[in-house]
């Protein structure tokens, strides 16, 4: 099987800025542990404060960049993968072109004139995180790039498409466009609910996507709010998952299987009217750095093996050992080689 280019990830290139913060510190900004949300007015001199208070790392991120770059990790076939995404004319841009050629990802970047490469502080307490993303250039995404000979003909090569939800809110026309090509062709098209606040505020655009998704990602806060905005009156995570995966889909090539990672607890896979659920690798707590990435790493893992045409269950067991790896770790990040089998 040809496996040059044969996934493809579109979505907002950010670089993290990762630092371990104190409960006082999230309290001055009003943010949250376990919560993924855009800068406002307030959280301008964030940044600043963050780098200059505390000892940053600078880790090349954003949701579907994290994910494309753990599958070409577990896959260890160059040039397997491949990146869109918008970034500034800057040394942080310079920086994230440098980390996608050097992790074996083929990126292709649209260059913005005006706005910097977007950033995301990534605020850690007690291994949980916090995230708020300030999109700058990563939101000057225009469809235009993507119509490009060059770029288009990625969308061509890839048989497995993978967006993020955070990118429904900078260009749900490039989704739209590599979404019809998916249904057309038979391909497999793949998002995630990404954060409560997409499930909240961009529903419609979700709702357009979501037609032609086969599979979704997300986890039970997610899915909770996902159910909440459409007025299930469930709680229960399994059935929201069944009622996920039963609404109306474009192409019936592929039945839609939805993905749900509870943390610690079991991952559920609805797929079929019918629901399993997987067991986590359990981590002793002393062994958690931080839990950024951890969901980024899980779809990176179950995407290696679903482009290799495994089952199901080789997929979750890939996203379970990725996931575990990265929360080991700072940032999402990885050891040379992994050592799944």
């Amino acid at each position: 099987m040809a496996y040059e280019g044969i996934l493809l990830g579109m979505g907002n290139p950010l670089l993290d800025i990762s630092a371990v913060v104190d409960e006082e510190f999230l309290k001055k900004y009003d943010i949250k542990l376990n919560n993924a949300i855009l800068a406002e007015e307030k959280h301008v001199s964030m940044y600043d404060d963050l780098a200059s208070k505390y000892t940053v790392e600078y880790i090349a991120g954003g949701a579907t960049q994290n994910s494309i770059r753990v599958a070409q990790w577990m896959l260890q076939i160059p040039g397997a993968t491949s990146y869109i995404g918008c970034i500034g004319k800057d040394k942080f841009g310079k920086e994230m072109k440098k980390k996608a050629k050097d992790s074996g990802v083929n990126g292709h970047y649209y260059e913005d004139e005006t706005a910097p490469t977007g950033t995301c502080a990534v605020c850690v307490v007690g291994g949980e995180r916090s995230l708020v993303a300030n999109l700058s250039a990563a939101n000057c995404y225009k469809s235009e790039h993507l119509k490009k000979p060059e770029n288009w003909a990625l969308v061509e090569k890839a048989n497995y498409i993978y967006i993020a939800g955070f990118f429904l809110t900078v260009s749900p026309e490039s989704i739209q466009l590599v979404a019809e090509h998916a249904a057309a062709k038979n391909k497999v098209f793949m998002m995630n609910l990404s954060a409560p606040f997409i499930c909240e505020f961009f529903r419609d655009a979700q709702e357009k996507a979501l037609w032609y998704v086969d599979y979704l990602f997300g986890n039970e806060t997610e899915a909770k709010t996902f159910a909440k905005v459409r007025g299930w009156e469930t709680e229960n995570v399994e059935e929201i998952a069944l009622k996920i995966s039963a609404l109306p889909k474009a192409s019936g090539t592929h039945k839609r299987i939805t993905v749900i990672t509870q943390g610690c607890d079991p991952v559920i896979v609805a797929d079929d009217g019918k629901v399993k659920t997987f067991p986590v690798i359990v981590l002793p707590k002393e062994k958690l750095v931080d839990t950024n990435g951890a969901g980024d790493a899980f779809v990176g893992g179950f995407l290696s093996q679903l482009v290799q045409e495994r089952s199901v269950e080789d997929c979750v067991r890939a996203g379970c050992y990725a996931a575990n790896v990265i929360i080991q770790r700072s940032g999402c990040t990885y050891p040379e080689k992994p050592d799944f089998e």
